[in-house]
């Protein structure tokens, strides 16, 4: 199998995971999957992925120390962050470490596949019309804090200064995916 056609899925969710391998699959590309980033280290002493689908949140740990190994692995490499908890922010540093493109939750192959082909980006792309809202505006920073304290809940709510719990319900009602 030619390196071009082979796929990293970086998922700690099997279910997703199995269904996006096998949907893959079915496009003719050769499927590997992880779920954290000791099982992507061990991946990478063998093989050499054209592709990688990385979850932005691994159970406690965060998918983009993954960006980062696969980019740090082989620079050309493909790589899409998927993420149910999308914010400017963590977009902003999955690009830094090495992805190619950023996608919300739910995303599908084709999703998937047209990121890959849009990995030079776009100068024409549209500006928005209209200054960010203070909810998303609060969103993005409550997911800043989060990626700061490492996806630790209690401790990025002692950050915001709110209640644990508080910060839990923001999370549950915003959360995509």
């Amino acid at each position: 199998m030619t390196d071009e056609r082979q796929l990293l899925i970086v998922e700690d969710d099997e279910g997703f995971a199995r269904t996006l391998k096998r949907s893959f699959e079915r496009r003719g590309y050769h499927v590997m999957t992880a779920d954290s980033l000791e099982s992507v280290t061990a991946i990478l002493a063998d093989n050499r992925p054209g592709f990688a689908v990385v979850d932005l949140k691994l159970g406690p740990q965060s998918g983009l120390a993954c960006v980062q190994a696969l980019h740090a692995h082989d620079p050309a490499m493909l790589i899409v962050v998927l993420t149910g908890f999308a914010s400017i922010a963590t977009a902003v540093e999955a690009i830094k470490l090495g992805a190619t493109n950023y996608l919300a939750k739910p995303s599908n192959t084709d999703d998937i596949e047209a990121a890959f082909a849009r990995s030079g980006g776009n100068p024409a792309a549209p500006l928005a019309p209209r200054p960010t809202s203070i909810k998303t505006l609060e969103w993005e920073h409550i997911h800043e804090v989060l990626k700061d304290s490492e996806f630790n809940i209690s401790e990025a709510a002692r950050r915001l200064g709110m209640h644990r719990r508080t910060l839990a319900r923001k999370l549950a009602k915003r959360q995509v995916g």
